[in-house]
């Protein structure tokens, strides 16, 4: 994995765990006024193995909804 990745990947880790809506929204334009590389990025054998297991679990229904996977988090949280 590129230094770009691991850059890429950390952001994406700590933007799932915010949720101030004025936080993320600035954090939108600012993203979105951004000039964006139109470079075709070259995923590596591990993303393109991930993003295959993520489309067999969709054809075969291994999906769980946000609000299932939420209380499992709560649950979890609450064991610690």
């Amino acid at each position: 994995m590129t230094v770009e990745d691991n850059i890429r990947n950390n952001i994406i880790d700590k933007l799932l765990t915010i949720s101030n809506k004025d936080y993320l929204s600035a954090l939108y334009q600012l993203i979105s006024t951004s000039k964006v590389n139109d470079d075709v990025i070259q995923l590596s054998e591990s993303q393109i193995l991930m993003l295959n297991m993520s489309e067999e679990d969709i054809k075969n229904n291994r999906v769980m909804s946000q609000e299932d996977l939420d209380k499992m988090d709560l649950e979890w949280l609450k064991s610690l």
